[in-house]
């Protein structure tokens, strides 16, 4: 399916001491006096927006969506040191300043924000959505919902190995070296954070898929105590807004009977379900299924047009 590029802005908000480096899409006909909804997105663990989230972004602009498409600090061209750092709660902290932002375009309907999260972020989406009531609804893709869950999804000695290294890396941190490093992305048996059989064809084929030759793969190793105890998925009954939940069944990182099973809580929460791994849902048949979903969502329950205006709408 062949859609035609949108023109996107680069912008750049405050996160606390540094700034963040985003996209900003606008659909023909947005302005201050035609606002239109707002998706803001961001990607999962050490991705970056260059990543296929365009190829999402692309989509619902189409249909009539602004998107507002950002790196965390740390990422990409976002400021921020140690690069490549995962911090929860400073990525957290990122969604809220990039929600903040997003509502202060003029294009944009402030009452009208959708979160949108992918494996990681995935995550950060059910917490951000739960601590602000003024979001319009929530779609999160492969979500990352249990760090306990993904802990045990992990062969012991490779977890033991990271943890040894996360131990090297605070204490790094502490005397004011450079951080020790571990890859995000790896083979069974390498010292990595994922290393299922598909992790790392499927992060390269989500390269080949973005025309990018490499990414920067290894991050501070300090990340392995947060991860475990990172449980996004209990923020789920919290979320009063509408919600999608795309599950991967085939999942290696964030497994998908655990992450039902949190995902069923949501009050208003829709969860739909796809045959593929972790990384198909980015690429060739996987996107094209979950990204149709999505778009049917989107119009469905935050249209571009509100209801209570389509009868000022010629042709509406």
């Amino acid at each position: 399916m062949t859609i035609p590029r949108p023109t996107r802005t680069d912008v750049h908000f405050r996160s606390e001491e540094d700034d963040c480096a985003a996209w900003l899409y606008l659909p023909d006909g947005a302005g201050p006096e035609h606002q239109v909804p707002v998706i803001v997105m961001a990607h999962g663990f050490s991705g970056v927006k260059e990543q296929r989230l365009d190829a999402f972004a692309e989509r619902f602009v189409a249909v009539g969506y602004a998107c507002l498409v950002f790196d965390y600090r740390h990422f990409g061209e976002s400021e921020g040191l140690p690069r490549e750092l995962v911090n929860v709660k400073r990525q957290l902290q990122d969604w809220r300043n990039a929600v903040a932002f997003a509502r202060s375009v003029p294009e944009a309907d402030a009452n009208r924000v959708i979160l949108w999260g992918t494996s990681f972020a995935g995550g950060h989406v059910l917490v951000t959505a739960a601590h602000d009531p003024g979001i319009a609804a929530v779609i999160s893709q492969c979500p990352f919902t249990d760090g306990q869950a993904a802990g045990l999804a992990m062969p012991r000695l490779t977890a033991l190995k990271l943890m040894g290294k996360a131990f090297q890396d605070v204490l790094a941190a502490r005397l004011g070296r450079e951080p020790v490093r571990v890859d995000a992305m790896g083979r069974p048996g390498d010292l990595a954070v994922m290393t299922s059989p598909d992790a790392l064809p499927g992060f390269k084929a989500l390269l080949a898929a973005s025309g990018l030759d490499q990414a920067k793969m290894a991050v501070p190793a300090r990340v392995m105590f947060e991860v475990g105890t990172y449980v996004p998925g209990k923020s789920a009954r919290k979320i009063a807004c509408a919600a999608l939940f795309a599950v991967c069944d085939g999942d290696s990182v964030a497994p998908a009977k655990t992450t039902i099973r949190h995902l069923s809580k949501a009050p208003k929460g829709t969860v739909k379900r796809y045959d593929v791994g972790h990384f198909d849902i980015y690429v060739g048949e996987g996107f094209e299924r979950v990204v149709s979903d999505q778009v049917a969502f989107l119009t469905a329950n935050v249209p571009p047009v509100p209801s209570d205006a389509r009868h000022l709408a010629p042709g509406i």
